[in-house]
């Protein structure tokens, strides 16, 4: 089968930790030990997650005193590509000897005049306690929002409508390269009246552009990995209760919250609408789990799930050829 794999920047840089390069590249050797037995024996894209990572090194270029204006978020999100793909790269490599990698930089096409540049929800960087978020937010200018306990900045995310390189992805999976690619949701880019594309200040939900991705590249599964076992019904409640199967419909319902858990659910219920196979959210940790029914949140047209012998995979030589 072919699986699209997107890892949640909190599942790569735990709630709480440190940002040392140490720290990040422990959690991604981790991450990566949990999926390489999905890529023994499937075709295997991994996007990622970025929101920590470039939170921090906004925060360094805002700080930075040689600097005329920070670097900016197109370019930051380049550079959370560049790292966190080398440290996937390595750890795939060291992890599936033989095997071909490829980590690569993306640029994601968005519309100039999706609503949410004036409506920024998109998390990004640390955590914060109220009184600091909203110091930061004074001084930097920024826009800040609670997400669960803490504070945090957000930005705007418009939606994906492509990713520019996706023939380049398809070649390499062809070749039988596990690809690392669309980090961050790829770099966020427009087409200018020339024509021409241009980087834009903003971050793309990494989820939804997987969905995008996988659905370019006729995906039999879409795996949405992060730091919590499943989509809870009333999270956070007395009454909180996990769910661990739906339809798309169903789970479109649910009153989840649109800076977090919403950008998941809507990334896997576009992906089943769209294809009609399956797209799961679960913990990193479960993936091999969750694709075998046992684990996560798993979404299928008729809400139901055995494994993957309820699967129809489409590659074939004529979807290889494509």
């Amino acid at each position: 089968m072919r699986i699209v794999a997107a890892l949640g920047g909190n599942a790569l840089l735990e709630r709480g930790q440190r940002p040392d390069a140490s720290v990040q590249a422990a959690n991604v050797a981790r991450a990566v030990r949990a999926l390489a037995p999905l890529a023994e024996e499937h075709e295997l894209v991994l996007t990622h997650g970025n929101g920590p990572q470039v939170g921090v090194l906004a925060l360094q270029s805002a700080s930075d005193p040689s600097l005329t204006t920070p670097y900016p978020f197109d370019v930051l999100g380049a550079q959370t590509q560049g790292m966190i793909g080398y440290w996937l790269l390595q750890s795939l490599q060291n992890e599936l000897p033989g095997r071909q990698v490829a980590s690569i930089i993306n640029q994601t096409l968005v519309s100039a005049d999706d609503p949410a540049f004036a409506n920024p929800t998109k998390f990004i960087g640390e955590v914060y306690d109220e009184q600091r978020a909203h110091q930061l937010a004074t001084e930097r200018g920024w826009t800040v929002r609670q997400d669960g306990a803490g504070w945090r900045r957000v930005i705007g995310s418009p939606r994906p409508q492509r990713v520019v390189e996706t023939r380049l992805i398809r070649l390499l999976l062809n070749s039988d390269a596990v690809v690392v690619c669309a980090g961050g949701g790829g770099v966020p880019v427009i087409r200018n009246e020339h024509g021409r594309l241009q980087g834009v200040e903003a971050v793309v939900d990494k989820d939804l552009t997987a969905a995008v991705l996988a659905e370019a590249l006729d995906a039999d599964v879409l795996l949405i990995l992060t730091d919590v076992p499943h989509v809870y019904r009333g999270y956070g409640t007395p009454g909180e209760e996990p769910i661990l199967r739906a339809t798309p419909a169903a789970l479109r319902r649910e009153d989840l919250p649109a800076g977090s858990m919403g950008p998941k659910v809507d990334a896997a219920c576009r992906f089943v609408e769209v294809t009609g196979d399956m797209a799961a959210i679960g913990r990193l940790d479960d993936a091999e789990a969750i694709l075998a029914g046992k684990a996560g949140t798993i979404v299928t047209p008729a809400g139901q799930y055995g494994g993957p012998g309820d699967l129809s995979p489409t590659r074939g030589p004529a979807r290889r050829a494509g």
